[in-house]
């Protein structure tokens, strides 16, 4: 699973299934995606 977050937009590329835990995971963490935009301006996560 790849997540590239960008100035304006986060991108989820891997399986339907991890990127639905991925989501519902990161929708404890933050209430917007525009707050996980802002905690990871330029920060790439890859497993």
């Amino acid at each position: 699973m790849k997540i590239v977050i960008g100035e304006d937009r986060v991108a989820l590329v891997g399986k339907a299934w991890e990127i639905r835990a991925k989501l519902k995971e990161y929708s404890r963490i933050y209430q917007t995606v525009q707050e996980w935009i802002n905690q990871g301006k330029g920060k790439q996560e890859n497993k």
